[in-house]
């Protein structure tokens, strides 16, 4: 069960003349007036009683009193806890009878609870860091958020080199009548000597025509010269008949190829080729440009699992108030980083967070809730008592909403304020300490 404040008594501590208190368990209990009347005063006080010496404020007794500072505090675990005397020693009483001290008040009383600006003053970073450590997964979440940003960072290095080759693609001149490989000279120049090769043998060929025809005539009027050489010639004409026949038949099918395209291309040879090699670029550059589009693809899913597993680890962790959460080393209160919280935010964070860190202290010290309206002071107030929690705030006001108003160090309206002593008194006391009760008031 954790602890709260049930009673306090403070006298001569800063602007504190004599204040009795005894706060509300659950909720908020404000302290108001105007400033410089004594409220922060004792929340100092109940900082020193039980965080100690270090909290000790540099002129705790109050200008111009004849007495000693004197502290008790009567806590829900039953302890009471004092300070008095000359040197303000510190004497803490158990119920039970066993000896206590401040190693008793520090493992139940939590730092931030009486020194709260330490927290909501620190750095957005030391926020999450608290956080984190208390709900046991800043390690982890640090590894995916290394993980994240080296995948973020290898993707937009991924995506700038796609864009490139994509614009470099785009730049770049296609011919659409280009060959899709490089044109060989050698190549084109066979190609020509062949063609005409087979051309000089069609030439041949008809020269051949053209030979046995002149043969063929001259044959026949051979015949009817030589009449005696008849039956020779006849013989020798129906041969020349039948190769005439088979010239005839081999040359009607004959057809020239041209070289003016091969002739035209190997002029034109390192213009073609210059083309192919433009067309072969810009092909390149965007199948490169598709490769790394793939891979930002997957780095981008990377990214997002990742991002997923942080959502999963917050998710599932044990956060002291719902909407919190923290991202880039941020603590985030729905949605909201610190400088974008209002006021009320921050101290219902704040608070969440305090109590976390140490359950058993159910209580925290708040100073100037100036920036909160009345409403909101109710809503924060609502919440208090919903978790369980006891707020002691300041707030310079003397409105309805304050639960006490301290004036000129007293609590206005408290009966029994001791006089103050005399010097005799004074000496009288240092000389035998008064015996406090526990709780005394």
């Amino acid at each position: 069960m954790s602890v709260k404040i049930n009673k306090l008594e403070i006298e001569n501590v800063k602007r504190v003349k004599a204040v009795k208190i005894e706060p509300t368990a659950n909720g908020l209990t404000i302290l108001g007036g105007k400033n410089r009347q004594g409220k922060t005063s004792v929340l100092d006080a109940i900082a020193w009683a039980l965080g100690g010496n270090k909290y000790k404020p540099s002129d705790a007794t109050r200008e111009g009193s004849m007495s000693n500072p004197y502290l008790s505090i009567t806590l829900s675990n039953g302890l009471v806890v004092e300070r008095k005397g000359k040197n303000s020693d510190l004497k803490v009483i158990d119920p039970s009878g066993e000896k206590a001290g401040q190693q008793l008040l520090n493992s139940f009383v939590e730092e931030l609870a009486i020194d709260l600006p330490k927290f909501m003053d620190s750095s957005s970073k030391e926020k999450a860091n608290t956080l984190l450590h208390i709900i046991g997964v800043g390690e982890q979440l640090y590894k995916y958020e290394h993980e994240e940003k080296e995948l973020y960072n290898k993707r937009l290095t991924i995506g700038q080199i796609a864009t490139q080759k994509k614009k470099f693609a785009d730049e770049q001149t296609y011919y659409t009548d280009a060959p899709k490989e490089l044109v060989s000279a050698s190549d084109l120049i066979n190609q020509q000597q062949a063609i005409l090769a087979q051309n000089g043998e069609n030439q041949r060929k008809r020269d051949q025509l053209a030979n046995i025809q002149q043969q063929y005539v001259a044959k026949g009027q051979e015949i009817e010269q030589i009449k005696t050489k008849l039956q020779e010639a006849e013989q020798q004409y129906a041969q020349l008949g039948q190769d005439l026949q088979t010239a005839q038949t081999t040359a009607q099918d004959l057809q020239d190829q041209s070289t003016e395209e091969l002739q035209c291309n190997i002029q034109e040879i390192d213009e073609i080729n210059r083309k192919v090699r433009a067309n072969l670029d810009k092909d390149k550059a965007e199948e490169d440009a598709r490769d790394y589009n793939v891979q930002y693809d997957e780095l981008t899913k990377q990214i997002n699992d990742v991002r997923q597993k942080k959502t999963d680890l917050l998710d599932n962790a044990d956060l002291p108030l719902e909407g919190l959460s923290v991202e880039d080393g941020d603590l985030l209160y729905n949605g909201y980083k610190w400088d974008g919280m209002s006021g009320a935010d921050k101290l219902r964070v704040s608070t969440s967070i305090v109590r976390k860190l140490k359950p058993n202290c159910g209580f925290i010290l708040l100073d100037k809730l100036e920036q909160m309206d009345t409403e909101t002071l109710e809503e924060f107030g609502q919440w208090l008592v919903q978790e369980d929690l006891q707020a002691i705030a300041t707030r310079v006001s003397s409105g309805d909403e304050c639960s006490i108003i301290i004036e000129d160090g007293y609590v206005v309206g408290q009966d029994n304020i001791p006089p103050e002593p005399s010097n005799q008194e004074v000496l009288k006391q240092e000389e035998s300490p008064k015996q406090w009760k526990a709780g005394e008031f």
